[in-house]
């Protein structure tokens, strides 16, 4: 304990793990409406944060994957269906991904959990919530269970985290999406990283990239030797995916923390599934399903129970707040 057999059961369609995976993106519709607040760092730059409350007494603090926005199908769906039970929200945009570029040449990574640390500060300095939890997609996951499990004093505010579809072994991810079967995912977030990253060296000519080297690179090994890990101090992308991965963190953990992945998600190694440290930490719960994709979890495309993972998340925040 604790390891949750996991309730989700899709229709046929979503036990294909692609059309699972990129449902949302493709047919979620529903709009939000938000109201920006910028925060500053020390370092002299910005974070966006996207809020949609209702006055609760609870705060969900919403960490988006890679590459995403506030703006994520996957977020504005959380917000909207945790709105509609009474429950504020804030949407972060890490750095660089609110649709303005930050003021460095270093934005985000995976387990850049000083941001959250800030936003956090800035949110029990300036509101009056009484729960805070963390909800994190993904790479958004991964930071989540890095800031839980590095973290030894919590503010009484702050009553736990849920993290969907979370690459805990950042190598094994890595390695995973370097598979054919990931081919066109890999494609897509090797388009918008290099056009980003050459971006920045138009914007900071003598941050030490290499245009040429950056425009070769082919999978996440590549980008993370030749662009994460110099601009942000780390010797190479094995160091920094050995101290950003979350998984060793986890047993660390000491408030209750949920982390659901899908058996068939294809984002995932086998290490990225934590049966082990669940085993051995009673307030870290991790939920595994046979299906759900990459931040899918989709039920049906018709009917009631449209949204499995919203609904759980909800549950598990009811639970740790009462």
């Amino acid at each position: 304990m604790p390891i949750i057999n996991s309730t989700y059961q899709p229709s046929i369609l979503f036990k294909n793990n692609h059309f699972n995976t990129v449902y949302k993106t493709l047919f979620y519709k529903e709009t939000i409406s938000y109201s920006r607040k910028r925060i500053f760092t020390e370092d002299k730059d910005f974070i966006d944060l996207d809020f949609s409350i209702n006055n609760s007494e609870t705060l969900v603090i919403a960490l988006h994957g890679l590459e995403g926005s506030s703006k994520s199908k996957y977020i504005v769906s959380a917000i909207n269906f945790l709105n509609s039970n009474n429950i504020d929200c804030v949407a972060v945009n890490f750095r660089g991904c609110s649709g303005e570029d930050n003021n460095h040449p270093y934005s985000y990574n995976s387990g850049k959990t000083d941001d959250v640390s800030l936003i956090i500060n800035y949110i029990l300095k300036n509101y009056n919530y009484k729960n805070l939890v963390l909800l994190g997609y993904s790479m958004g996951g991964n930071i989540s269970l890095k800031y839980m499990g590095e973290t030894t004093h919590f503010p009484k505010e702050i009553k736990g985290a849920v993290a969907i579809s979370t690459p805990c072994d950042l190598e094994g991810s890595s390695n995973s999406l370097s598979g054919w079967h990931n081919k066109i995912y890999l494609k897509r977030f090797m388009k918008t990283l290099k056009e980003k990253a050459l971006f920045k060296l138009d914007k900071f000519p003598n941050c030490g990239l290499d245009k040429t080297a950056i425009l070769k690179a082919k999978n996440f090994n590549d980008f993370d030797n030749l662009v994460t890990a110099p601009l942000f101090g780390y010797k190479n992308a094995q160091d920094y995916w050995t101290q950003c991965s979350s998984k060793q963190f986890l047993n660390n953990i000491t408030i209750p923390t949920l982390l659901i992945n899908a058996l068939d998600d294809s984002f995932l190694s086998e290490s990225c599934h934590p049966f082990n440290e669940a085993k051995n930490n009673t307030n870290f719960y991790f939920e595994v399903s046979k299906y759900g994709g990459h931040v899918g979890f989709n039920s049906s495309v018709f009917g009631e129970d449209l949204y499995w993972s919203e609904n759980r998340i909800l549950e598990f925040i009811n639970l740790i707040i009462s």
